[in-house]
């Protein structure tokens, strides 16, 4: 695992050539890659050593991007325009014409075809969301059942005896205790609050 201070074309790169990478976000570091890159899903399964059943979501740069992957309504404008960027996390029903051309991996779009997306506030993801041109892949940096790592030092412990690692870490020092994000579903025009997290959303 590589470590760097700061995102640059070298990261974006190995991000399109399938790299996984730990980054800062809102909340905790976060273990994240190329969202339409089956390779890159499966790898990160094995890093956590997490069974494939739990879909993965994933962080883009504004809402330009959300609007190319969610059926977009009245109800997640609203949610849009008042939480994002922000750590709210919306669970929506992909596009169809995404579903068709099969653009986001399975492991990211869940059997009923919805994905967990959210627009992110912390810069550095958000730049890496935005290098990459397309959604990151945004999941704890910690092995499956262990506490979030919130320090450089907390990730590099957690993996350095595994057998999958990650390819790079950007050290953004030690982040702040953040609650989880908050996580809505948005369906048939009905907002259904799923965990109340660092950001309160009225039902």
């Amino acid at each position: 695992m590589r470590i760097v201070k700061e995102t640059n074309q070298e990261i974006f790169d190995a991000l399109r050539n399938g790299s996984v990478v730990v980054y800062p976000t809102e909340t905790c570091y976060g273990l994240g890659g190329d969202a339409t890159n089956p390779e890159v899903v499966e790898k990160i399964y094995k890093i956590k050593q997490r069974r494939e059943e739990k879909p993965f979501l994933v962080v883009v740069p504004d809402i330009v991007m959300a609007m190319e992957y969610l059926e977009w309504s009245d109800e997640l404008d609203k949610v849009a325009t008042k939480y994002w960027p922000g750590a709210v996390t919306v669970v929506g029903r992909l596009k169809i014409e995404d579903l068709r051309l099969r653009k986001l991996a399975e492991g990211v779009v869940a059997p009923d075809g919805t994905i967990a997306l959210r627009v992110t506030a912390h810069p550095i993801a958000s730049e890496l969301a935005r290098g990459l041109g397309l959604p990151l892949i945004s999941t704890s940096a910690n092995i499956s059942g262990q506490d979030p790592a919130y320090s450089p030092d907390e990730v590099i412990k957690m993996f350095e005896h595994q057998e999958f690692q990650p390819d790079f870490l950007i050290d953004a020092g030690e982040l702040p205790h953040n609650p989880p994000s908050t996580i809505v579903k948005i369906e048939s025009g009905q907002l259904t609050v799923l965990r109340q997290g660092s950001i309160y959303v009225e039902r």
